[in-house]
């Protein structure tokens, strides 16, 4: 396959990065600023598009306290008070936002807003559509960012490393060094900081620069790096080893988010998320002996952990989901998705 060649570019915002936080942030800029975007993969093979459950909003003020109780022990109050007091307080402008744009958010009968519970959520307050909250919310931001003429989306494209001037002796950033991205190409993250992600089978190369006045990296974490991940592979800590190339101070980087529920299967590839809100509606965890093991909606960290110590202590590599528990109603309703997948892969959510 023929690599894509692109010339040298400039703007005033280059975001590496087409999920929802790029997508937001475009959206936010003025219409008077040139802004390119990245995507590593196809636009919509980002992260984002594979969230279920939905996204937490502080339902009414009086919730505050509680809310922020709830968000400072899931972190185990290691938290940065000042963030969880940003994330809470512009939730609902947030949500706003997002309904302007079209996204479809369950309603009650009334037409208010409908909330499920998530764990570490002492009551429901995420707001969802279906179990597919991700890609209502991305494809209808994608198709904003669309609209807009100011934005330019080069999609297979990755952010391989950061152009630096020097301003008094001090470096600073001048935008990115970009490379197309074939579908035969490396998605090893050692190729990416090494400038060989663009070479397609017969060796082609294309690098090029992108200048602009300001940066943002929107690029995700590191799941694709795992084994057992419902990450997409090629999410695999660009922004982090471009960081760490050029000594940018970086947090926490051992602060890594384990979903606790996944489909258990043995065949490669990318796992199959069973939404928190399954459980946040009632479904429960078994052992092999078909017992409860754990509160299921403690923080998704606690929940981890006593999955795999319950798997070693079985001898087993998976535990059971029963989602019996929920009204068959609801289930349907809720969760289509997730039955529909399951029901691929050979498992009758109302039976077993």
């Amino acid at each position: 396959m023929e690599t894509k060649q692109y010339p040298d570019m400039e703007c005033d915002v280059v975001i590496a990065g087409c999920g929802v936080a790029g997508l937001y942030a475009a959206l936010n800029l003025p219409t008077s600023t040139r802004v390119i975007m990245l995507s590593k993969g196809a636009v919509d093979e980002c992260d984002s598009m594979l969230a279920q459950g939905g996204i937490c909003v502080l339902p009414e003020g009086s919730d505050y306290d509680a809310f922020f109780e709830d968000t400072m022990h899931a972190g185990h109050y290691e938290n940065r008070r000042e963030s969880v007091d940003i994330m809470i307080r512009s939730s609902r402008t947030v949500i706003d936002d997002l309904l302007a744009l079209g996204v479809d958010f369950e309603r009650k009968l009334d037409g208010t807003l409908d909330f499920t519970r998530e764990g570490a959520h002492s009551r429901p307050r995420i707001a969802f559509h279906a179990d597919i909250t991700g890609k209502e919310i991305t494809t209808k931001l994608l198709d904003a960012v669309r609209r807009l003429p100011n934005v330019k989306i080069l999609e297979h494209v990755a952010m391989v490393d950061i152009l630096l001037e020097s301003h008094d002796g001090v470096d600073t950033c001048a935008g990115v060094v970009a490379v197309p991205v074939t579908e035969e190409a490396s998605l090893d993250p050692a190729d990416e900081l090494s400038g060989t992600l663009g070479k397609s089978a017969d060796g082609a190369a294309a690098p090029f620069n992108i200048r602009a006045t300001h940066t943002l990296w929107a690029c995700g974490g590191i799941g694709g790096l795992y084994q057992n991940s419902t990450n997409y592979p090629h999410i695999a800590g660009d922004g982090l080893g471009i960081a760490m190339k050029h000594q940018v101070e970086v947090e926490h980087l051992d602060y890594i988010q384990i979903h606790p529920t996944t489909l258990f299967s043995r065949s490669k590839g990318r796992r199959f998320l069973v939404s928190e809100s399954v459980r946040g509606e009632g479904a429960v965890l078994l052992n092999a002996n078909g017992e409860r093991f754990v509160d299921e909606l403690l923080p998704r960290d606690v929940v981890s952990q006593a999955i795999q110590k319950q798997m070693k202590k079985d001898g087993t590599d998976f535990v059971w989901e029963d989602l019996r528990t929920i009204p068959r109603d609801e289930l349907v309703s809720h969760f289509p998705n997730i039955i529909e997948h399951c029901k691929e892969m050979g498992y009758d959510v109302f039976k077993e």
